[in-house]
Formats: structure tokens, sequence, C-alpha cells
């Protein structure tokens, strides 16, 4: 933004400029006419009237050269703005590539969260009610784990080895018995990695 407007402020500057240059031209074409047309006779009237015309001969030279200046910066400024204009299309390219993958990401994410939901919902119509209801509450205490795979005799929701107390209180247990981490109360999934 800083860019195309320092180029449109040089672009004002040059038009002013050159209107400067301009104006010093016809002047200095009025003069050259009256003084080519034989209207002017008084020798001092001539001399002042040639004076005028070298004079506005070196501010028009003076005045170009301000315009060539003003032409230079503009042309610094078009190169600048263009450049950071192609920048920012390649970043902006590379962000919708990104929000592209992104969005992407989310609809994938969206369809395992609607084939788990349907795969929660048929393994819950299983579940005990008290046992889902017990599950439910230590999800939402425990921060989405409710239940814990007993593994070598750890928990792995807290990572804490059970007491050998514990161990045995759980091989003891009848295979349908819900036994829980001393722990982190989650409820523990007792497989044949145990440690039983």
């Amino acid at each position: 933004m800083a860019a195309q407007t320092e180029e449109s402020d040089t672009a004002r500057e040059q038009t002013k400029a050159e209107q400067d240059v301009d104006q010093v031209r016809q002047r200095a074409a009025r003069d050259q006419q009256r003084l080519d047309s034989g209207a002017v006779t008084s020798s001092k009237d001539l001399e002042n009237l040639q004076r005028e015309i070298v004079s506005l001969a070196k501010r028009q030279g003076d005045l170009e050269d301000v315009v060539l200046e003003i032409m230079e910066r503009r042309e610094a400024a078009q190169e600048r703005a263009a450049e950071l204009t192609e920048r920012v299309g390649s970043v902006q390219g590379r962000i919708d590539d990104a929000t592209a993958r992104r969005d992407a990401a989310f609809e994938e994410l969206d369809g395992e969260i609607a084939s788990a939901t349907k795969e929660r919902e048929v393994i819950a119509a299983t579940v005990p009610a008290d046992l889902l209801k017990l599950y439910d509450k230590l999800r939402a205490q425990q921060g989405g784990v409710g239940a814990a795979k007993l593994y070598q005799r750890t928990c792995q929701g807290c990572r804490q080895e059970l007491a050998i107390t514990d161990i045995n209180d759980i091989r003891k247990a009848a295979p349908d018995t819900v036994v829980r981490c001393e722990n982190c109360r989650r409820i523990l999934v007792r497989t044949s990695e145990s440690g039983l």
C-alpha cells in the first residue's frame, strides 16, 4: 500500500512538474513570437525580451531536470510496487494452498468424527446403562478418557504402576467385574498383556 501510494504521489508530482515546464515553454514561445514578429522596436525592450527568453530557457532546463528526477523516482516506485504486488500474490497463493489443505484436513477429521460417533453409538448400545453412565462421568472428569488399558501392571491412563495388592485384587476379580485404577479412578481394561 505504501509503495502504491508513493507511486501515485510521484505521478501527481510528475504531472505538476510537466505542467510547469509547459507553462515556461508557452511563455518562451510567446516571447519568441513577439521577438520574431518585429512588433517590438525599442532596443531596450528587445534586449529585455532576449534576456527573458534566455532566463526562460534556463528555467525550462532546470524544470526538465526536476521532471527527469521525478520520473526516475516514479519508475523506482513502480518497480517496488510491482515487486511487492508479486510477493503479495505469491504469499496469497501459499495462504490459499494452506487454507485448502486445512479445509481438507477438517473435512477428513469431520468424517472420522462422524464414523467414530456411529461406532460409539453401536458399542454403547451393548454396554449396560450403569457402566456407560460411570464411563461418561469419568470421561468428563479425566479430559475425555474414562477407561484405560492395564498394560504390564501399569495403568495407561495415568502411567502409574499399580501396587501388588491392587494387582492381586484385580486377579481375583471375575472377568466381567468393573475394576478401577486406584490412582486416577479410570476403568481398567484387562487384556492378555495386563501382566496379571
